[in-house]
């Protein structure tokens, strides 16, 4: 049975109690939020509902919720954001490793901040963070593979702190941490993934909602969740047992939309191997 392609999703989103929603494709396009998207979650808030923000943003929930407000999502359309960032200051905390090396942005070492670490060169690391690529618009994830060989040929874990393996910028679509991780991982590497579709930032996910449903819980049928990506946000949904819906203009688009409109063609073959499928889809959320 072909997935519902959906011009409103009001009706919906009526029907569940939490929202846990992804972030960049869908509440923002990597330069500005989206206006539709932004307003549907601050309806759904002004009915009763909770939203959760949950993102592979590799940064502190609390350094992403001042870029929301500079890319003017409005604070009304969520309760709470959980990132990947998150996870893997909970990973960093667990691990009995201390001499980090960090592949990623300068300003994405605020995961770091508080964190009984040192930041190592390459010989004297003894675990590896991953938040993004040095410089994902120039360079291409098979340029590690030499420096992922040698900490693969020592044994060193991989934290990987954005599990993406691409997203939108605008109208570039360039790699992430994600990528280089399932490198890390066909070199025979151990990869602990900070992120969605793993179940730890479900947990955050959950604990979230409780605390902004003033510590009710949760009922697992009244939990939708919307995203763009398949192998993150529709694969999560379907580990964690909630519904999902999914945004086909994202990460997807130039699979699934023509002519500004979603092809059902194209969706259809997206969700091909998805085996729980979304309850539908729309182009962009409103």
């Amino acid at each position: 049975m072909a997935v519902p392609v959906l011009d409103k999703a009001g009706t919906l989103l009526a029907r569940y109690d939490v929202l846990i929603s992804d972030v960049w494709g869908v509440v923002h396009d990597g330069v500005w939020a989206m206006p539709p998207a932004c307003d549907a979650l601050t309806t759904f808030r002004e009915q009763g509902g909770a939203v959760v923000l949950l993102s592979n943003a590799p940064s502190p929930s609390e350094q992403v919720a001042e870029l929301l407000d500079k890319k003017r999502v409005p604070r009304g359309a969520w309760d709470r954001l959980v990132t990947s960032g998150d996870v893997t200051r909970a990973l960093i905390a667990e691990s009995h490793h201390r001499k980090v090396f960090h592949i990623g942005w300068q300003s994405d070492r605020a995961v770091f901040d508080g964190a009984d670490i040192e930041l190592v060169g390459e010989d004297e690391a003894d675990l590896v963070v991953a938040t993004e690529l040095n410089d994902y618009r120039t360079e291409t994830p098979e340029q590690y593979r030499p420096l992922l060989e040698r900490f693969a040929a020592r044994g060193v874990p991989f934290i990987c702190g954005n599990p993406d393996l691409v997203v939108h910028v605008g109208h570039d679509l360039l790699p992430c941490a994600g990528a280089l991780a399932l490198i890390y991982e066909d070199l025979g590497g151990s990869v602990a993934w900070a992120g969605k579709p793993y179940r730890p930032s479900y947990d955050l996910a959950l604990e979230a909602a409780r605390s902004a449903r003033g510590g009710h819980p949760v009922d697992p049928a009244k939990v939708l969740v919307i995203g763009d990506a398949v192998r993150t946000d529709l694969a999560g949904a379907r580990l964690m047992g909630f519904d999902s819906l999914f945004i086909a203009g994202g990460i997807h688009r130039d699979e699934t939309i023509r002519d500004g409109v979603v092809d059902p063609a194209g969706l259809e073959a997206v969700l091909a191997g998805v085996t729980v499928k979304p309850v539908a889809a729309m182009g962009a959320l409103a």
